[in-house]
């Protein structure tokens, strides 16, 4: 089941490497869209950074979703950003001989200060993935307020919205 759950993973960010080339330098970084003000580019490194996060806790088997960079040209020049999509899932790719029932506490704030949860890595990595997908469809409405298309069918799309609802 991990796999299953890294080979979906993989293969909604390497959406991305479809993405990143379509746009240009200011496509990439425009952050002047309301009302939050965050780029494609932002929306791109933060998913990575939940993936991030993920990979570095592995050894500790403690993942801190609250300690993520920000700030980074991963979200301001693109190319950077395509660095930073193929290190993830090139790391992601090593996830396979590990068992999903494995225990791990995820630290994150959730408003009120950060707090411990107990999890698991195939939890762990459904909720990256899920995360994913959400910002992917942030990134389809900047797309859309740019005048752009989207990369596939299936971008920011949750896999159980019916294909015949999707533009």
């Amino acid at each position: 089941m991990t796999n299953d759950i890294i080979d979906a993973a993989t293969a909604n960010l390497k959406r991305a490497e479809t993405l990143i080339p379509m746009l240009d330098a200011e496509s990439y970084s425009n952050s002047n869209i309301g009302p939050y003000y965050s780029s494609i580019g932002e929306h791109l490194r933060h998913v990575l950074d939940i993936f991030k996060c993920l990979i570095d806790g592995l050894d500790s088997k403690v993942v801190d979703l609250s300690d993520r960079v920000r700030g980074t040209e991963a979200e301001t020049i693109s190319e950077q950003g395509l660095k930073y999509v193929n290190a993830v899932v090139n790391d992601l790719a090593r996830l396979r001989d590990i068992d999903q029932a494995a225990p791990i506490t995820v630290i994150d704030d959730l408003g009120l200060g950060t707090v411990d949860v107990p999890s698991t890595l195939g939890a762990v990595l459904s909720q990256a993935h899920g995360h994913a997908i959400h910002h992917f469809a942030s990134i389809g409405y900047l797309l859309h307020l740019q005048g752009l298309p989207l990369p596939d069918r299936k971008f920011g799309y949750n896999p159980t919205t019916p294909i015949s609802t999707r533009q």
